[in-house]
């Protein structure tokens, strides 16, 4: 994978992660109300819209990264974004990391690792 492939890809999971976390920010940042008026209140959260912008990034990222590397080396190392945004939410979120969970993340990198340098 040429280094132009390797920036966008590592981009991408950036922007991607980030996007993931900032709308589990906004969903729990808003505790009050139900229905029409908690998505509201969610719509003005600064997390929201951070959300919204990181997932516009990633859209454009990953648009091209998909011009120079093959679908299926794409989606492959696309799967890496369920390890970063499973690690994201234990930083940020303190949420549990399960023994199970941490071994398919290991099993999710080892493969990607395997299968798409190889």
């Amino acid at each position: 994978m040429s280094s132009l492939a390797t920036v966008l890809w590592i981009s991408n999971l950036v922007a991607d992660t980030m996007g993931q976390l900032a709308f589990k920010a906004a969903a729990i940042v808003v505790h009050d109300g139900a229905g029409l008026a908690r998505w509201r209140r969610m719509l003005r959260c600064k997390w929201m819209w951070i959300g919204v912008g990181a997932f516009v990034a990633e859209f454009v990222l990953w648009l091209a990264f998909l011009s120079i590397v093959p679908l299926s080396l794409a989606v492959l190392l696309g799967s890496v974004d369920v390890v970063a945004v499973m690690i994201g939410g234990r930083i940020c979120f303190a949420e549990t990391l399960t023994p199970s969970r941490v071994l398919a993340a290991v099993l999710i990198t080892v493969g990607v690792a395997l299968v798409g340098w190889g």
